[in-house]
């Protein structure tokens, strides 16, 4: 891949006080500031009505916020620009391909629109259709594509247009498992050999983990976090980011103060030796490795993650688990 279908140049974003009300007095956003470096991936992660989509929308500019919020683009403010003309690329989650076109005429449709000399268009076209590995299926209708590739054409026609901003929501939730994880891979190598700025929507935690260079964690129209993928699995912020992002296990120590920590973190150990004693409650061989549900005595739960490749205790096995200092996790720390 090559980074000359990018942008001239990537785009820095700044969001300044941008809230969302409603017409019913619902309020959608809290006043949120954001900063997105140039040629970096921001993901929006949360559940369904966190806002990330409202947000998107805004950045877009096919929704406003609310008075004094603010949308820059490299320290130009275009809160009051429309769309088009914002120069931003869009995917999403139904790919909004047009199926009276061919592929190769969807692709085409924006540098249509912009007039771009038909040499120029043809020759963007094919290089796009290249990128994507779709250049063999340049004649076909739309509703003879597979998901995946109706998700390579909406991507080739919104980076086309070689656009300031790239900005994907949700674009692989109506793929199944192993579709969704091979093409979430591609794009972040796309997304790499382009160094475009991009913001991606999704509710996904591994879609997030794999293509964010930074990560906004989003809670009831606030941002509950932003940091790397490492800092917010290892350092989550608050229990809401803690709960929502991987598997959490939450027990009492001896001090009697919450103890967090991460399934993979934790060692099985003889019942007694380590800080809890539970019982082997399911125990699941997933290939890999194997995940176990072990029951306290006060009825607690917590799961454990191992690779050992020792027989899988019993289910009733009683059994004690110890995490060492440095995997204890501690909100906001």
């Amino acid at each position: 891949m090559t980074t000359d279908t990018a942008s001239s140049g990537a785009t820095a974003v700044e969001l300044r006080g941008c809230a969302r009300t409603w017409p019913d007095g619902t309020r959608a956003l809290t006043p949120i500031d954001l900063d997105i470096p140039a040629g970096r991936t921001a993901v929006l992660l949360g559940p369904s009505g966190c806002g990330k989509t409202t947000l998107l929308r805004i950045i877009a500019g096919l929704d406003r916020p609310d008075a004094g919020g603010r949308v820059l683009f490299d320290g130009e403010d275009v809160t009051r620009l429309p769309i088009e003309a914002r120069e931003v690329g869009m995917v999403f989650q139904s790919y909004a391909l047009f199926p009276n076109l061919t592929v190769r005429g969807n692709v085409a449709y924006g540098l249509k629109v912009r007039r771009l000399p038909r040499r120029e268009i043809d020759s963007r076209v094919d290089e796009m259709l290249a990128l994507m590995r779709i250049d063999t299926l340049a004649d076909r209708r739309i509703d003879q594509l597979s998901g995946g590739q109706r998700q390579r054409t909406a991507l080739a026609r919104a980076i086309a247009v070689r656009p300031r901003l790239l900005l994907l929501d949700e674009p692989l939730t109506a793929l199944d498992a192993a579709l969704r994880e091979h093409l979430r891979t591609e794009i972040d190598a796309l997304l790499r050999s382009l160094h475009i700025t991009a913001v991606y929507v999704t509710h996904d935690q591994a879609e997030a983990m794999v293509l964010g260079d930074e990560i906004v964690v989003m809670n009831a129209g606030r941002i509950a976090q932003r940091g790397t993928p490492r800092e917010i699995y290892h350092a989550p912020a608050d229990d809401f980011v803690a709960g929502f992002v991987g598997t959490m296990n939450r027990a009492m120590d001896g001090r009697g103060e919450t103890l967090l920590f991460r399934p993979e973190d934790a060692r099985l150990t003889t019942p007694g030796d380590g800080l809890l004693t539970g019982t082997v409650a399911v125990c699941h061989f997933l290939g890999d490795r194997c995940r176990l549900k072990l029951s306290g005595p006060a009825g607690e739960s917590w799961m454990v993650e191992t690779t050992a490749r020792a027989d899988l205790p019993e289910t009733g096995t009683l059994l004690g688990i110890d995490v060492p200092a440095a995997a204890r996790i501690r909100l906001g720390a």
